[in-house]
Formats: structure tokens, sequence, C-alpha cells
């Protein structure tokens, strides 16, 4: 089952988000309205990188240090 984390919204769309498992901590951000639902082997690890680091102060700690397929590292 997946989770929806609003970041932006206008209206009742939703801008800028994520949908996260609870069981594996995998995530799939969703850009300008588009959820990213690639396999792991076909996102770019840079893209979520920068997702990551912009919606960080927004994201659960655990998703933004520990996410899969790709996460930060801690300062």
């Amino acid at each position: 089952p997946l989770e929806l984390i609003e970041l932006k919204s206008e209206g009742e769309e939703i801008v800028h988000g994520v949908l996260t498992c609870s069981e594996c901590n995998r995530f799939y951000p969703i850009v300008e309205e588009i959820p990213i639902m690639l396999p792991d082997e076909r996102r770019r690890e840079r893209d979520d990188l920068d997702f990551l680091l912009k919606w960080r102060d927004k994201l659960p700690e655990n998703l933004v240090y520990h996410g899969k397929p790709f996460s930060l590292q801690k300062e």
C-alpha cells in the first residue's frame, strides 16, 4: 500500500508530492502533477536526489535518509 504526502497543491491538483511504501521505504516522486513510478533500474539518481534535497524539510526523515532506491546521506 502506498501513502500520499502532498508537498504542494493547487486546488484539488497535487503539483508536487510523493507516494511512499511504509513497508519497503521506496518512494515515487510526483513532479508537476505527474507521478514518476519507474522501476529502480530506469530511475535517474540525480533526479531523485534533487527531489529529496528540494523537499527534505517537508518529508519524513526516514524517507530522506533511508529511502529507496536513492537517499541523502546525513551531513
